[in-house]
């Protein structure tokens, strides 16, 4: 996939042409991926330089510290590093908010392409408890599996708190534990007393089943929007 850095807009010759077909040949690649519903990482990733294109311009501030600076003299006395800043408020910065400008645009069509496809995914996602739910629920299982196949993913999950500016925030860790094929005489019931019967170390595990209507790529779609939709059915 092709990345972007996190300062690509400002790097190098900053030349409004150049920056847009470097932007336009990524965003290429993103619609590429979005065309065949796979959404990550490329839907973090657009949306993580969007929102860093949105914070650059609107605190002149802060762009002006990050900027790259050039080194122009060494103090031998002090051992500092003198610099010259490369950013004023003439053509180069002009030229910069145009970039910017025109990049936030083309962004926000592709995120809005991206969106629509998570919630699509969402919209066709059904989250249930196999048996009864204990108390404690931040740690368990999930089978994951779409309406049109037998085969069922099962994953271990724990759920964690964390703050961030003041704010708390719920974040899911998971790992996956096996493949069982899904019948008549292998229930998820009965898949669930197996993975108690086989994993000792939770003898009373929070049990959900995650299934689609359709199908999704996995990795890319279907596992990261499920997760998601856990961590929200559970809190």
């Amino acid at each position: 996939m092709k990345t972007l850095s996190q300062t690509w807009f400002a790097e190098g010759y900053i030349d409004f042409e150049l920056k847009k077909y470097t932007l336009l040949a990524y965003l290429q690649e993103v619609n590429q991926h979005f065309n065949e519903n796979r959404l990550y990482p490329q839907l973090a990733d657009i949306i993580f330089h969007y929102n860093n294109l949105v914070q650059f311009r609107e605190n002149k501030k802060f762009l002006q510290e990050q900027f790259p600076k050039r080194l122009t003299g060494i103090q031998l006395e002090k051992l500092q590093l003198l610099y010259e800043q490369m950013i004023e408020d003439d053509e180069m910065m002009e030229e910069l908010e145009n970039i910017i400008h025109y990049s936030t645009g083309k962004m926000k069509d592709t995120i809005r392409s991206g969106t629509e496809i998570f919630e699509f995914v969402e919209d066709n996602i059904q989250i249930e408890p196999v048996g009864i739910i204990p108390l404690e629920n931040k740690e368990g299982y999930f089978f994951l599996s779409t309406t049109n196949r037998k085969e069922t993913l099962i994953y271990y999950y724990r759920l964690s708190i964390f703050e961030k500016h003041d704010e708390q925030y719920r974040a899911i860790k998971t790992n996956f534990v096996a493949e069982w094929h899904r019948s008549i005489s292998n229930t998820f019931e009965q898949m669930k007393g197996l993975l108690i019967k086989e994993k000792k170390e939770l003898p009373n595990p929070a049990v959900y089943t995650i299934c689609s209507d359709l199908s999704f790529p996995v990795e890319e779609t279907l596992l990261p929007i499920a997760k998601r939709c856990l961590v929200r059915y559970i809190s």
